[in-house]
């Protein structure tokens, strides 16, 4: 095809422009050298127009990559063809999120699996440890949506929320009837955000302003037991969210303060949650020579090592059941096999022995699927199997509450610390 005349002219003018551009300004003359100012100038241009052609060309291989692609041409076909040729309108959002969770339940594994916005939320809530809200956990009945429970120095706390208050309006509208999925959002906002909210706490009402804020979400509790002439440290972790490791320092040291002579670390019912926590967690009482835990990939094994000097060596009991799974197992296993004074009890642990990774959907939902194995510090995989406890103990009152006479294998820990 030939080039139209005004668009030689055009291309010629550009040219002229630039070659004026260059004498006037860098003296392109067979006479003269470059200085060092210009040779700079010129090698900067050379850069940024190779970093340019570069993206250029990465973006256009990513894009082949998916184009080429006779799966995910096909995928794309259908979806087109039921977008547009189904008798009936289709909901585009229901028809990709239906792809990807008929994708992961493919996989059959039941660690894989894909979360609308919903329970995204909850999840990435639990977690992460924190979120922006009132701090108060609401349950439904047929009174209405009432309190059960309220975060210590939460929003709801402090702005006169109080355990059993029934939720009647917000900013006026009446939430009476509300569903928790329709009463959540309502709760929910920016932090430092103001609403109005009407409860009926007993035969009154009371009408309460709060402010939204970030509320933490306890993972770690802690006391102190008196023993026989001993002070024993209990510390509870009720999941490995993404601040954890912070709660759990922090009441160990207060716990330690206290002149402790043993301590009971409990992940009963701990069904898991972020390695890296688990980790730093474990880095407290192991120097940097030891091995934690391994983490398997389909291509390679890494060790994963204490990343701190620190170590102790005082007495430790962890207690677990049929309920502590993963990064719970490996911080039973990792104390079985690296801590010379630590004594495991309960029962056989849940034995999950891979490892999710996560990721967010542009719609707000998210995939988890299984991307590792995770090994004992020796290597062994307990997928299935669990952690075998040093000292056997059932749990002989299902309605057990922890740390009370009740608990046997609480009574167990303290009687093995206590010797």
């Amino acid at each position: 095809m030939k080039a139209k005349k005004s668009d030689k002219k055009k291309g010629k003018s550009t040219i002229d422009k630039i070659k004026k551009f260059f004498d006037k300004h860098w003296h392109f003359d067979n006479s003269s050298k470059f200085n060092l100012l210009e040779v700079l100038v010129v090698l900067i241009i050379a850069m940024l127009f190779g970093m340019i052609a570069g993206c250029i060309l990465t973006y256009g291989k990513g894009y082949a990559k998916v184009t080429d692609n006779k799966y995910i041409n096909e995928l794309l076909k259908s979806y087109e063809a039921i977008v547009d040729n189904y008798y009936y309108n289709v909901d585009e959002e229901t028809l990709v999120n239906s792809a990807i969770d008929g994708m992961v339940k493919s996989l059959d594994d039941k660690y894989s699996y894909y979360m609308d916005t919903d329970e995204a939320t909850k999840f990435n809530q639990k977690i992460d440890g924190s979120y922006v809200g009132i701090g108060a956990t609401v349950a439904f009945s047929e009174s209405g949506n009432y309190v059960v429970e309220l975060y210590e120095n939460s929003p709801g706390e402090k702005a006169g929320l109080m355990v059993g208050d029934v939720i009647l309006s917000i900013d006026d509208t009446s939430v009476v009837g509300y569903t928790l999925s329709e009463l959540s959002p309502l709760l929910a906002g920016k932090s430092g955000t103001k609403f109005k909210m009407t409860v009926r706490r007993g035969d009154q009402e009371e009408n309460l302003t709060v402010t939204r804020g970030v509320v933490v979400i306890p993972s770690v509790n802690s006391k102190i037991i008196d023993g026989e002439n001993k002070k024993i440290g209990y510390i509870s972790i009720d999941t490995f969210a993404a601040n954890t490791y912070l709660q759990f320092n922090k009441q160990l040291g207060e716990l330690e303060k206290k002149n402790i002579n043993g301590l009971i670390i409990d992940v009963r019912d701990n069904l898991g949650g972020h390695l890296d926590q688990t980790a730093k967690i474990l880095s407290l009482f192991f120097d940097k020579k030891t091995v934690l835990y391994q983490i398997s990939t389909k291509d390679e094994t890494k060790k994963v090592y204490s990343s701190t000097k620190e170590s102790r060596d005082y007495d430790i009991v962890v207690l677990i059941n049929s309920f502590s799974a993963s990064a719970s197992e490996i911080l039973a296993s990792s104390f079985q096999e690296n801590y010379k004074n630590a004594v495991i009890v309960g029962v056989q642990s849940y034995g999950k022995g891979t490892v999710q990774s996560a990721i967010k959907l542009s719609t707000g939902s998210s995939l988890k699927y299984t991307s590792q194995r995770w090994l004992t510090a020796t290597g062994v995989w307990l997928d299935g199997v669990g952690v075998t406890p040093d000292v056997v103990v059932e749990q002989e009152n299902d309605d057990y509450t922890a740390t009370s006479s009740d608990d046997t294998q609480f009574e167990k820990a303290l009687e093995i610390l206590n010797k």
